[in-house]
């Protein structure tokens, strides 16, 4: 097992290292590899970390994660439809599970996860936006691996966590929206040289052919500026 943080000055000036760290990565899903990797070093109890998202309360992804138990782990609870992690997901903030085997919360998952050597689990829901919810999710091959201070440490750990990762969401789509500028200039410079258009009309022939064929202005503006044609009209 991983040694992990005493508690007291040593365990702040450890999470102050850990969240200068994960500030420093490129990109979302480098600090969540990084968040996971982390925190089996950072909470006592931890052999093995993971992430879940679900976009739009729907859609379940295992994002990020120490190594291929918290996937199997995952897959159990996606196929059995309950587990902590999904719980802490949805209603709570913190979810504990000393003893998966004598657990009564989640009979079906339980008895899954006990085959994959999994003796006790701890969950931290790390964000919710809008309909997009994230968690933090911690095993261990023993029972009883989590205490008060993996609790305490966790839910610590887990703020820094989620700050870094909505930085690193926030550094992804402000990219994403430069490039798309980007994108769009290059198109309507295009369509300026080619058809003698001012700056307006570039953009205006630009959004209509994204109206007529239902497609993204930045999808239009990429085909544009790889293929020199925009999408033809449905029937054209």
């Amino acid at each position: 097992m991983a040694d992990h943080a005493a508690a007291g000055p040593d365990l702040a000036t450890h999470l102050t290292g850990i969240a200068r760290m994960l500030q420093g990565q490129n990109g979302e899903q480098e600090t969540m590899d990084a968040i996971v990797r982390s925190a089996v070093g950072t909470v006592p109890g931890a052999e093995h970390a993971g992430i879940m998202t679900v976009l739009g309360r729907q859609e379940v992804r295992t994002v990020a994660t120490t190594g291929e138990l918290p996937c199997a782990v995952d897959q159990a609870q996606f196929d059995v439809g309950e587990g902590p992690c999904l719980r802490a997901l949805f209603d709570e903030k913190v979810v504990s599970v000393p003893d998966l085997a004598r657990d009564p919360r989640w009979p079906a998952f339980a008895a899954r996860a006990v085959q994959l050597d999994v003796g006790s689990m701890l969950s931290f829901q790390l964000f919710v936006q809008d309909d997009d919810l994230g968690a933090l999710n911690l095993y261990a091959a023993r029972t009883h691996a989590f205490d008060e201070e993996s609790e305490h440490v966790g839910g610590l750990f887990a703020g820094h966590a989620a700050i870094a990762l909505a930085t690193a969401q926030q550094r992804d789509h402000l990219g994403e929206a430069v490039r798309t500028r980007d994108l769009i200039g290059q198109a309507k410079g295009i369509l300026m040289e080619r058809h003698k258009l001012t700056a307006d009309q570039a953009f205006a022939v630009l959004a209509r052919a994204s109206q007529l064929t239902n497609t993204k202005l930045r999808d239009i503006a990429e085909r544009l500026t790889q293929t020199g044609e925009l999408p033809a009209r449905p029937g054209d």
